[in-house]
């Protein structure tokens, strides 16, 4: 009985002391709002000024894109720029719009080493993209070129997918697929020159093909744009096996146009 009860202590000090060392960094790194830097309950949390400033995309949206009409027009509906220019994943959802705070919450994930960012944008993920990850199997992130990634450390939507692997019991698979051709940054670039920077960009690994042949993926990245990226992306991967794409991401582009709720 005594090593079990030496056992059970051992554990209790082991947590003890981390519990200890949490108070310690709350401390010496006391928890901000991850929107505009004042104190907070807890880390990776937003205080109520910045949560009220949130665009949350909720229905009614197109079917396919996930973009938000000007009015609801029922259920299931497509969007006629979806019709006309159907993508070539079968669905896209996002969490928010790409402005105010959200936009400071990507910023600082991807360029500002803040990765404690991902658990908290991964939920509001999940509770955007629910139909899109019940109709997925596994998980694969849209992929850096390894120049870049040494430059950032971390793939950003890298620790979206694996945090949303996580709340969701999908396998995420970081090897799926690769970044094969370095390209410029998307930023300020017009659609088709977007288009043109990433057009054979990416390769879904042929060693890796038995991990989502047949399978229906979520493409996981951080914002939507064009949409080019991703587009690129799901024909690598629809290329390598995969029977059906859906997009996922934590924020979007709001377009403009009657089509859209927010001009």
């Amino acid at each position: 009985m005594y090593p079990t009860d030496a056992s059970h202590h051992l554990q209790g000090l082991k947590l003890a002391f981390a519990r200890a060392g949490a108070g310690l960094m709350r401390l010496v790194y006391p928890p901000v709002c991850a929107g505009c830097g004042k104190m907070t309950d807890r880390p990776a949390a937003l205080c109520p000024v910045c949560w009220g400033t949130v665009r949350f995309i909720e229905g009614p949206f197109c079917e396919i894109t996930g973009l938000p009409f000007d009015h609801d027009r029922g259920e299931g509906l497509v969007s006629p720029q979806a019709i006309a220019d159907p993508p070539r994943y079968a669905k896209a959802r996002a969490a928010v719009f790409h402005d105010g705070v959200a936009r400071k919450i990507v910023h600082r994930l991807k360029y500002a080493d803040r990765a404690d960012l991902a658990p908290m944008m991964a939920a509001w993920m999940v509770r955007a993209g629910r139909d899109v990850i019940d109709d997925s199997d596994v998980i694969v992130a849209v992929p850096l070129h390894r120049g870049r990634l040494f430059s950032r450390r971390y793939n950003q939507s890298a620790e979206l997918a694996r945090m949303l692997a996580r709340l969701t019991g999908k396998p995420f698979l970081p090897g799926a697929m690769r970044r094969i051709r370095a390209t410029r940054q998307q930023v300020g670039l017009g659609l088709r020159a977007r288009q043109d920077n990433v057009r054979g960009a990416f390769l879904a690994v042929p060693e890796q093909a038995h991990r989502i042949n047949g399978l229906k993926v979520l493409l996981v990245d951080d914002v939507l744009t064009t949409g080019a990226t991703l587009e690129a992306a799901t024909r690598a991967l629809l290329r390598g096996g995969a029977s059906r794409v859906n997009v996922l991401t934590f924020a979007r582009v709001a377009s403009q146009g009657e089509e859209t709720l927010y001009a």
